[in-house]
């Protein structure tokens, strides 16, 4: 890969470079941190929000700026400015309150969102009116955005808020839940892709986007004739045809947009002759044939009522062949004044490529090379959607206008009182809630868009934020998309991907990659045409197909021609660098298409590198010294022309070294440190580089389910489940990922010390023996909380939900059982045990009846309103686990709805016992096998006994020679009492770790004499033995208990513990049976079980339970 201003060097200056070696710039990795304090991780969504609220929305706005009525033509609405506030509450009628937090939101069960604020100029009768500060919904808000009330808050502050200061923000809180828009992957608008149809036969495609419409035009071929496709024609429409309709009418110009080299002309030879067997001559008559073509349109006359189904289907006329050709076919190439150039310019290339690709000159176009890919954050989305409601708010608006205004009216129409603020917010909140983007205008429909934030641990909601999710579906078996891309290098993590059918598709981004969002192309324009391109509408259709003439396309759209292509991508790169232009913008040239592609919209992935010029990088170690010391930023490296930002189509023109010695003369960008290729969650694996490939995608997918941290604010939430680890640890063996995420000191793991050996036959298949002296201290424990709610609601009848405080045992005076737990108001209080079966709410609600209060109706709980009889209906929430919890906290409350809210946390300690399952961080899971006693577990010189035994056997086929490494690192580390680093394509030699431990008097190999615990006799084998990292994961046995519900068996097989379960519950037979039907129970088939005479003893069991 060479690049064209690489190429104009002078030769003294080559052999310059060839002499000079580039030597090492120390600590340059600390452009990594200064990067992510401005960009990277969760910033882009931040960014793309902000886009959005402070300048998308205002264009939304004022492309949709007036409203007018065909009822009355003085009748106008007109939007002046458009807002978001700042985050509020609404509650009750009309009351709103300023200061609002997002935890308030978490624990209340509110939307955390801000008013959409308008100035309005309208017509009430004669009179013109102004009014300021309309609000006409609520947008919920991003949390750390430009308008959120955290952003930019001190850790003091924050703490005051009870916010974490390493939350990354990024997500919404809607109805009180965490929702996160993920990040989603489309193919790129605008942009000619050859490929081969579902029949595999050739065709041109541009899927075409404009702010009003998007379309998809194809020119096909078959048996040697190019069509043009549509879903607005009911037939193929020959590409000739289209190109006199469009004003092209001599077959002279028609071949000129193609070319006049003899192989195209013959090539396309037949489709002009098909003008002739159509009988199409003329426009006219061209135009003709295709109104022929366009597919009839359904409308509702004026005047129908709305919801009647009066749709006529009118035949088309000639004004809508010309409004195909200029609004419907490649829409996003603009036609001034019915001036059909540019159109026909863009699909004679359409044609010509397509040509091309079928004479073996071209290949055909890879749909997954990610130069190919937009990514659609945050900002998009809601733009899309924010769009499709405020049209659809306008209408509404226009139809009540256009009915009031058909009538007399006593007092001339207000529209200000037909504005209903919850069209808006309840589209926007219940898309957010449910997930489902429907965007009526495209007639699309986007399922899975948002998904609830994952907390199980601090960096599963990291990873929550940098994943990609593709619209491709799941269920297809197809290699290509799933692949790993060579044009993903260093935008994705090739290690963060799930296994399964999602393998492939739900992608993760890499450390340093970041998204761009739109900037304006206007100065990228006026700069064009200063550096020498020619625009196209001052000249004939030939000269766009001169060989000396190199096509100049910006977004997509043809600009112009350009005979010096070098100076016209050497005038935009300098440009860049020196400030002028958007840093974003970026320059790509493709010799095959002799075309310079320059792109400055949004959804491209890109990373910045530092710049190469005459073999020498333009960063000194003087720049990293003042980055050290505080006087740089990040931007100022962008700023002066260091480092700069590629995208995935100009890497492909740039020849990047990856390390300082591997630069010369030709190289022209130098990666800033290689372990930002690794995402998250694959940058905290220690030396991942020496594991085989899918053990590093492995520990990707687990260190998301591993227990630890949440937050610092991790005791004041409430969640609906939320497992935490006593005593986590910082990992000894750590990366410099692990130090950029924070995630030392939100660890999720403990270190403990293993021997890797065979102990008993409890450890094969990757069991784990564990000490059970190590459980005693409190290694592996860990709290569980779930919450239960409840909500007293007031009804429209006049009746309500109330809570009774404990009933009474007649005979005791005391509390009964059940509510043993109960205070006064009906709800558990605080530090409460409760056992299975007990109340934690007792809540009891209205059932109106007739006069006579109904059947059952008891005076105790019978109230009468207005000669009804209220019979209340006990819908007590009960404890249904098997084991007991603490009640934690307990939280009294009103929501949004003015409804009491009651929400209790409920805690369980658990230590860890058979079956539950560790991992380490190089993807060796395993399920604890044996608890064994401290004193039948072998013990080294120094009387040391490990905290688990590992069998030997999980390392040779897995490979995981990272974690040898590990155990090596983190012995010498305790020795010395330091961390060591085990960064991917770096980290501390395994010879000077060696070395470090010899030192100290241990075996060099890491490897100890440990004694018998059982014996006590010398183990045979010196045994590997030290610290490494584990992590306890969600999966307990405690929670896979699981039992089928009683009632009629449509099968006769059990669903995992079922079968054991059911049979388990009759087991109290053994008290007037004997135990050999016991054991007849729990050991037989099910299907044995239908025989007649255990069908009668379950009969009777069941009866004598009920009793």
């Amino acid at each position: 890969m060479t690049v064209g201003h690489a190429n104009g060097r002078s030769q003294i200056k080559s052999e310059i470079g060839k002499d000079q070696k580039c030597m090492p710039l120390e600590d340059k990795w600390l452009l990594v941190p200064a990067f992510l304090k401005v960009r990277g991780l969760v910033k882009q969504h931040l960014v793309s929000f902000d886009h959005f609220v402070n300048q998308e929305i205002r264009n939304i706005m004022l492309s949709n700026q007036k409203i007018t009525s065909d009822a009355n033509p003085n009748f106008y609405l007109k939007y002046l400015d458009i807002r978001v506030g700042k985050p509020s509450s609404e509650e009750g009628l009309n009351m709103t309150h300023d200061k609002i937090t997002p935890q308030e939101c978490r624990l209340r069960d509110m939307t955390y969102s801000a008013p959409i604020s308008v100035d309005i100029e309208y017509t009430r009768g004669n009179q013109r009116v102004f009014k300021k500060d309309l609000v006409i919904g609520r947008m919920p808000i991003m949390l750390r955005s430009s308008k959120c009330i955290l952003r930019d808050l001190a850790e003091e502050e924050l703490a005051r808020v009870q916010e974490c200061p390493y939350d990354p923000g990024g997500y919404f809180v809607v109805k009180g839940s965490e929702k996160v828009i993920l990040i989603q992957e489309q193919l790129s608008k605008n942009r000619i892709m050859v490929g081969r149809n579902s029949s595999k036969e050739l065709q041109c495609e541009v899927l075409s986007s404009t702010s009003e419409r998007k379309s998809k035009t194809y020119v096909t071929v078959k048996k040697g004739k190019y069509s043009v496709r549509h879903n607005q024609l009911t037939d193929d429409i020959p590409v000739s045809i289209i190109f006199k309709a469009m004003g092209v009418e001599s077959d002279y110009d028609i071949v000129s947009t193609i070319g006049h080299e003899e192989k195209y002309v013959s090539a396309f030879a037949q489709t002009l002759e098909e003008c002739i067997s159509n009988g199409v001559y003329t426009r006219q008559q061209a135009l003709t044939y295709v109104t022929s073509k366009v597919k009839a349109r359904k409308f509702t006359p004026f005047g129908s009522l709305p919801g009647t189904s009066v749709t006529i289907q009118a035949p088309p006329k000639e004004h809508e062949a010309i409004d195909f050709l200029s609004n419907s076919m490649i829409t996003h190439i603009a036609c001034p004044d019915g001036n059909f150039k540019m159109k026909a310019v863009y699909l004679g290339l359409m044609t010509r490529r397509l040509i091309q690709t079928e004479l073996g000159e071209n290949e055909l176009d890879d749909r997954d090379f990610y130069g190919n890919k937009r990514l659609e954050l945050a900002g998009s989305l809601l733009a899309l959607l924010f769009e499709d409601v405020f049209k659809r708010f306008n209408s509404e608006l226009k139809r009540i206008a256009d009915n009031a205004l058909m009538k007399t009216m006593a007092a001339p129409l207000d529209i200000v009182k037909h504005m209903r603020q919850d069209m808006i917010t309840n589209t926007i909140v219940n898309a957010m809630s449910t997930g489902n983007w429907i965007i009526k205008r495209f007639r699309m429909e986007r399922l899975g868009v948002t998904q609830v934030l994952s907390r199980l641990s601090y960096i599963s909601a990291i990873g929550m934020m940098t994943r990609i999710n593709s619209t491709f579906e799941k269920t297809r078996k197809v290699s290509g998309p799933r692949s790993l891309q060579p044009s993903q290098w260093g935008m994705l993590c090739p290690s963060d991907t799930p296994e399964g059918e999602a393998c492939g598709l739900v992608k993760n981004l890499a450390l340093i990659s970041h998204i761009t969002t739109d900037s304006d192309e206007k100065p990228v324009l006026r700069l064009l045409l200063n550096s020498g391109v020619e625009d196209l509408h001052n000249v004939h259709f030939s000269h766009v197909n001169q060989p000396e003439n190199t096509l100049i396309f910006l977004n997509g759209v043809l600009i112009g021609t350009a005979v010096d292509p070098e100076k016209v991508v050497k005038a935009v790169r300098d440009v860049r660098r020196s400030g002028l232009l958007s840093e974003f913008v970026s320059v790509s040239r493709s010799l095959t298409n002799r075309s310079v592609f320059i792109s400055s919209d949004g959804g491209r992935l890109c990373r910045p590198y530092i710049i190469v010029q005459d073999g020498q990088p333009m960063l000194t170690q003087e720049h990293i010294q003042e980055l050290k010391e505080g006087k740089r930023i990040f931007e100022d490296f962008v700023d002066d022309g260091i480092v700069e930002y590629l995208d995935v189509n100009e890497m492909n023109d740039a020849l990047i070294a990856v390390y300082e010695k591997e630069i010369v003369p030709e190289t022209t960008h130098l990666e800033i440190e290689p372990f930002t290729l690794l995402g998250v969650c694959a940058g905290l694996i220690p030396y991942p580089h020496h594991n085989q490939s899918p053990r590093n995608t492995y520990q990707c997918a687990m260190g998301k389910q591993a227990m630890g941290t949440i937050a610092y604010n991790q005791q004041k939430r409430i969640d609906s489940i939320m497992y935490l680890l006593c005593y986590p640890q910082r990992p000894l063996v750590k990366s410099k990922t692990i130090e950029l995420t924070n995630f030392e000191k939100l660890p999720a793991g403990a270190n403990g010390i293993i021997a890797v050996m065979s102990y008993s036959g409890y450890d094969i298949e990757d069991a784990l023996v564990l000490n059970k002296a190590s459980l005693d201290r409190g290694y592996g424990r860990c709290l569980v909380y779930k919450h239960v709610k409840g909500t007293a609601k007031k009804y429209p009848n006049q009746t309500f939900d109330r809570l009774l405080g404990p009933a009474l045992d007649p005979n005791t005076n005391k509390p009964i059982f059940k509510h043993k737990n109960l205070d006064r108001e009906g709800i558990v209080f605080a530090g409460a045990r409760i056992l299975p079966k007990q109340t934690i709410i007792n809540k009891h609600m209205p059932v109106v009846s007739g006069g006579d209060g109904g059947p059952g109706a008891s005076s105790s709980n019978t109230i009468g309103i207005a000669g009804r009889q209220v019979d209340y209906k006990d819908v007590s929430i009960t404890y249904k686990t098997p084991t007991p919890s603490y009640a934690e906290r307990v939280l009294l409350t009103y929501n949004e709805e003015e409804a009491h809210l009651f929400k209790v946390l409920l805690r369980q300690t658990r230590r860890p016992e058979l079956g539950d399952k560790f991992s380490s961080r190089h993807g060796q899971k395993g399920v604890c096998g044996l608890i064994a006693q401290q004193e039948d577990m072998p013990f080294n010189d120094l009387g040391m006994v490990p905290d688990m035994i590992m069998n030997p056997h999980g390392y040779p086929s897995r490979m995981t020679v990272g974690k040898l490494m590990e155990l090596l690192s983190g012995k010498a580390g305790v020795m010395n009492g330091t961390y060591h680093y085990g960064t991917a394509f770096g980290g501390d030699q395994v010879k000077d770790v060696c070395e470090e431990l010899a030192s100290r008097g241990y075996n060099y190999m890491g490897k100890d004499m440990l004694t018998s615990g059982i014996t006590g006799q010398p183990l045979s084998a010196y045994i590997y033995f030290g610290p490494i990292y584990y992590q306890k994961l969600k999966h307990m046995v405690l929670d896979k208990m699981h039992a089928r519900a009683r009632g009629p068996r449509i099968t006769a097989c059990p669903t995992s513990m079922a079968h054991f379960l059911f049979l388990a519950e009759h087991s109290f037979l053994a008290s007037r049976h004997p135990p050999q039907l016991c054991s007849l129970h729990l050991f037989l088939p099910a299907k044995l079980l239908l025989a007649p005479e255990i069908q009668e003893y379950a009969h009777w069991a069941r009866e004598y339970r009920d009793q």
